[in-house]
């Protein structure tokens, strides 16, 4: 029998609790390490439909990349949102554990993933802790191809959202280098101008920090902006083959298909537009 406490084992030799930031809250949530892990749920959001997926599918653990409690509390009254999912996960008997920062820094981590899923050939981290360790991931393409070319490979890569892709620069601008960084990265901007490559791909994106990049160079990179959501998803595959790797047929591994990006929906208005 694999129980929870060896999969974890397995989960924090790929991605060492120590690489994670220190307000970061990573870790087994709830469960007993010493019960059975016959079938465990990967995604990148523990909220109720995740949970929902892994009752309907049998799970024993959930394996999430964002924390359910990142904030410091001092109660998980079943009464409240994130309480009430403590309290189902318990009655249920399926444990939850949280690889956040430390997945984001790991080597190969999340951004690996998304670069993967892009098709690019990794070269370097794009914020260096230890080479390979660190925050986002530097690459290539097989080939150059414009800037719309290369947002329909984003697009293509990752799972719908409402969201979408969208980029700022010029359409035409060929691409070849590309720095990634899975979720929020706009706070290595300045890293992917100084790494000189020819688009950045991030989520969360805001307007007046994209704007001030885009006028701050000619040559600033490109910029494409993807849903949190999406953009760490593919990670949930690379975890699900570190227990795979470690466990073989005795661990049964799914990923999530639900979507739990927040956004919802998207319109366009119709008719005359703003100049």
């Amino acid at each position: 029998m694999i129980t929870v406490g060896q999969v974890v084992a397995a989960l924090e030799t790929a991605y060492p609790p120590d690489l994670a930031e220190p307000w970061d809250a990573v870790g087994l949530v709830c469960g007993d390490p010493a019960e059975a892990a016959r079938r465990v749920l990967f995604c990148v959001d523990p909220v109720e439909s995740t949970v929902d997926e892994a009752a309907e599918i049998g799970a024993d653990l959930i394996v999430a990349h964002h924390p359910l409690l990142l904030r410091g509390v001092h109660g998980v009254a079943a009464n409240t949102p994130k309480g009430g999912l403590v309290h189902r996960l318990i009655r249920a008997g399926i444990a939850l554990y949280c690889a956040h920062t430390n997945a984001d820094s790991a080597f190969p981590g999340v951004s690996d993933a998304l670069a993967a899923a892009i098709g690019l050939s990794v070269s370097a981290p794009l914020s260096p802790k230890e080479p390979p360790l660190g925050l986002g991931r530097i690459g290539a393409l097989p080939e150059p191809e414009t800037l719309e070319t290369f947002v329909q490979r984003v697009a293509d890569a990752l799972p719908e959202t409402a969201w979408g892709v969208r980029a700022a620069g010029d359409p035409k601008r060929l691409i070849r280098t590309v720095a990634v960084c899975g979720g929020s990265g706009d706070s290595l901007l300045a890293e992917a101008t100084a790494a000189g490559v020819d688009a950045y791909v991030t989520a969360d994106l805001r307007h007046h920090v994209t704007g001030e990049h885009i006028d701050s160079a000619p040559d600033a990179p490109a910029l494409v902006d993807v849903s949190h959501w999406a953009s760490e998803w593919p990670w949930c595959d690379q975890a699900a083959g570190v227990v795979r790797a470690a466990f073989g047929g005795n661990v049964e591994t799914h990923t999530s298909i639900r979507r739990t990006d927040p956004w919802t929906l998207r319109a366009a208005r119709t008719g005359r537009t703003a100049r």
